[in-house]
């Protein structure tokens, strides 16, 4: 598949600015399919799998502004926060990604998307998370795509500019 997929902008606050190449079909289908791997192993709670997703010396920002750098730290946080997970089935969806490659390295990929994270309980209630949009940079290593750093931003609501709320009146 050679067509190209993609937008011609971006959000502004999402990190990526306009696309100026749309990436293929191939690499679209690519990056989602990576996601689709790494959500699952930490949907099935396998930390050491979903680390391993990540280049060594990866780093992810939470939205509260803590910081996990390297794969040892990242195991160590998510084997901390493993007793909130106990008794429900997590479920990250990702959607809305827009992917950017580097024009000055092909290895790398830059990529944002929003996020949804249900928790269902035994009895089948879903319960949804905050929403968030995420700032991946995505990395080459030997043929696969892995992780080198993730920033996570809790949404929030955007004030409309000062001309919409006067022309509204």
């Amino acid at each position: 598949m050679s067509e190209s997929v993609g937008t011609d902008s971006a959000a502004a606050a999402g990190g990526i600015g306009t696309l100026h190449r749309p990436v293929s079909g191939d690499l679209y289908a690519e990056v989602q399919t990576f996601y689709a791997r790494q959500m699952r192993k930490v949907d099935a709670l396998d930390i050491a799998g979903f680390a391993d997703t990540f280049t060594e010396d990866g780093e992810v920002v939470h939205a509260g502004g803590q910081r996990q750098q390297g794969r040892a730290e990242m195991i160590a946080g998510m084997r901390a926060a493993l007793p909130r997970y106990r008794d429900i089935a997590v479920r990250h969806w990702f959607d809305h990604l827009l992917i950017e490659t580097d024009p000055a390295d092909e290895d790398t990929i830059r990529v944002s998307y929003y996020t949804l994270v249900t928790q269902t309980d035994r009895e089948g209630k879903v319960s949804f998370q905050p929403t968030f949009t995420v700032d991946d940079v995505l990395v080459r290593v030997d043929g696969r795509l892995l992780t080198r750093s993730r920033v996570i931003h809790r949404d929030t609501p955007v004030e409309p500019p000062a001309s919409a709320e006067a022309s509204a009146a």
